[in-house]
């Protein structure tokens, strides 16, 4: 791994963050990297390649592997507290469950009888609800899906419970989301909403957040305006500091929107997620999966 500097730009970066960096590439091999899932029981990642229709698994030992091709488009990942996979399949225009045997289902598509529009990032509660993200950027060509007309009339969060089989609009307040997390006390829901992607100037490219009420989100505020670029995937640690993705790299950000610091990779980057601890962050950026350690 090489060493990695970052560019900091609040005091309380190297408390919060860290103080020494150091950085791997781990595969360059897909056209657009997204949806970086952790199963600890495994010691695995799993990604995707979205436009190359592919989900990989990666572990220290093998390496990069395919895991699913075709993958129905997948996107986001997360695994649930039974470490099954729940992955964002915009060719189906749903959400599928993967066991740790291999075993495969999917979960729902649909909204009283209309077809979603193309699942895009996905968590899981610790009650076992699967909150998704549900922009139409699946169905706006073939490549990253297949282009087809929206049956739902606009781009909202939802709350599925896979034990009653129930799915639910948790907010219709939202343009364009797509990456979503929840504090670590689950009381918030931070979601990036960006619609600039379409809209140009006049779209968002926000970081906003909720609060949760049941499987309802209520209190819409703007947290933070990321510039270059748009806000993608983030996690966010257990201190409440947010990895946000941008154009350039990670930004390290406040739960109140403030800027610590960034890593800048030179790549428009997608997505994070972290590993067996806090230390441990994979990124997907553009062809590549990257994984930053943090001391």
């Amino acid at each position: 791994m090489a060493e990695f500097i970052p560019q900091i730009a609040d005091p309380r970066f190297n408390e919060l963050v860290g103080n020494t960096f150091e950085i791997e590439e781990l595969f360059d091999g897909a056209i657009w990297a997204e949806g970086p899932a952790w199963s600890k029981p495994q010691q695995a990642l799993y990604f995707s390649d979205v436009k190359g229709c592919t989900l990989y698994r990666w572990t220290e030992k093998d390496g990069t592997q395919i895991f699913r091709k075709p993958s129905h488009f997948s996107n986001g990942n997360a695994f649930d507290a039974n470490d099954n996979l729940i992955t964002c399949e915009h060719g189906n225009r749903g959400i599928s469950l993967t066991t740790p045997n291999g075993e495969y289902r999917f979960l729902v598509s649909t909204l009283d009888g209309k077809k979603l529009n193309s699942p895009n990032d996905v968590v899981v509660k610790s009650d076992g609800t699967i909150w998704f993200t549900d922009p139409p950027y699946g169905i706006l060509s073939d490549n990253e899906g297949k282009q087809s007309p929206s049956e739902i009339i606009g781009c909202y969060i939802y709350c599925y419970d896979p034990k009653t089989d129930k799915l639910n609009i948790a907010t219709f307040n939202t343009m364009r989301p797509n990456g979503l997390a929840f504090s670590p006390d689950e009381k918030q829901l931070f979601v990036a909403d960006m619609s600039s992607v379409e809209f140009n100037e006049d779209g968002l490219h926000h970081l906003i957040v909720f609060d949760v009420d049941g499987n309802k989100l209520k209190n819409r505020r703007d947290l933070a305006e990321i510039n270059p670029g748009i806000p993608d995937g983030f996690s966010i640690k257990q201190n409440g500091v947010i990895f946000c993705s941008c154009e350039e790299g990670i930004i390290a950000l406040l739960p109140d929107g403030t800027e610590l610091g960034r890593f800048i990779l030179g790549k428009l980057t997608s997505n994070c997620s972290f590993g067996n601890d806090e230390q441990t962050l994979f990124i997907t950026c553009s062809n590549s999966v990257y994984k930053l350690t943090m001391k």
